[in-house]
């Protein structure tokens, strides 16, 4: 953790040196470590991770990177990685960025849930277009927009709200600067220098943008928290609040984050998020299939496809992020490796297993 000290105050003292407790659950880490496992080698990624975050407190209670190494082995073998990549690496996380374009168009009011958007056609910016995975039929309502994930609705949604006014929530929910924690590997996020139409469209679902899992899921958590901003931690925190004194800046309304909670549920019951929900527990969430940037453009080949989950949504407690780095497709799920049939299963796995507990 950095070589830091910290003062407990504990009367078990050793050496001069309070012990330090951590928010790590290893119940928890053990749940996270098996699903993302098991998931990553069904579809044979080049990579996984993910997390469990106290939503109120910011306490990590998981954090796992793949591959990993052992340890006590004092060497690397084959394939072993010291990366940390939930806070050391920085992706385009894709669709799961919607949830900062629609917490934002709900809280001032840029849009009604209710609301038509005409999504049969691509958005063209003069060579560059911007179209959906799948097809939608002539329009959605706005919240449907989110929940079947509409690259297309969620652009003239970010195009509504205009660049400077997208660049200043993203700033306020502290995507656009680096992530202080105890953990010492904290990669900064990567954006764009000129900020005009087509990156306001674009990073409102989730492409021309770069932040580090951690650092997404510490904005996701204030959006479904009430609307505070949190400070993630791996230290335990005895009240089980706020983690820092002064009081919690507040990002959005309660009332927009409680349209928010409503709105993941609906993706996870009438949108792509359905292989994320675990019966009794109220699953919410928003699934993210990324292509990757190459020397050529855009891999439809090669993506990044992640899912962050709340549970219960309608008073969540934690988020969990699952991402996996170029999935391939199997028999099971008929070739097709989206977060749909990836990152989302792996959270309702490990919802299933750590939710009793």
């Amino acid at each position: 953790l950095g070589g830091e000290k910290r003062e407990r105050g504990n009367p078990m003292v050793r050496e001069g040196q309070d012990p330090v407790a951590l928010s790590l659950d290893m119940r928890v880490q053990f749940a996270l470590l098996d699903a993302l496992g098991k998931t990553k080698d069904a579809f044979q990624a080049k990579a996984a991770g993910g997390l469990v975050l106290d939503i109120h407190s910011g306490e990590v209670l998981a954090m796992v990177s793949l591959p990993d190494y052992e340890p006590s082995a004092r060497r690397l073998g084959d394939g072993d990685s010291i990366r940390n990549r939930m806070t050391q690496d920085i992706y385009e996380l894709g669709s799961i960025f919607k949830i900062f374009a629609f917490a934002q168009a709900i809280d001032e009011e840029a849009i009604t849930l209710d609301e038509r958007f005409v999504v049969d056609q691509p958005l063209r910016f003069g060579r560059y277009s911007i179209g959906d995975y799948g097809v939608h039929g002539h329009d959605l309502s706005a919240a449907l927009v989110f929940a079947k994930s509409s690259n297309i609705g969620t652009a003239k949604i970010g195009l509504r709200l205009g660049a400077e006014r997208q660049r200043a929530f993203l700033t306020k929910l502290g995507l656009l600067a680096s992530l202080k924690t105890e953990i010492p590997e904290s990669a900064s996020p990567l954006f764009p220098n000129r900020w005009n139409k087509i990156e306001t469209a674009t990073i409102s679902y989730g492409h021309g943008i770069s932040v580090s899992p951690l650092m997404f899921a510490t904005a996701a958590a204030a959006i479904a928290n009430g609307g505070t901003k949190i400070t993630p931690t791996l230290l335990k925190n005895e009240d089980g609040l706020a983690n820092n004194s002064a009081p919690s800046e507040r990002v959005i309304s309660e009332r927009a984050s409680q349209t928010m909670r409503a709105l993941l549920r609906l993706a996870v019951t009438e949108g792509t998020g359905g292989n994320a929900d675990v019966p009794g527990y109220l699953v919410g969430g928003k699934t993210g299939t990324a292509e990757k940037p190459t020397a050529f453009g855009y891999s439809r080949k090669l993506q990044i496809t992640s899912f962050a989950a709340i549970f219960p949504s309608n008073d969540p407690k934690y988020l969990v992020f699952t991402m996996f780095d170029e999935p391939i497709g199997n028999k099971e799920s008929s070739g097709a490796a989206t977060a749909s049939w990836t990152a989302a299963p792996a959270a309702g796995q490990v919802i299933a297993r750590i939710a009793p507990i």
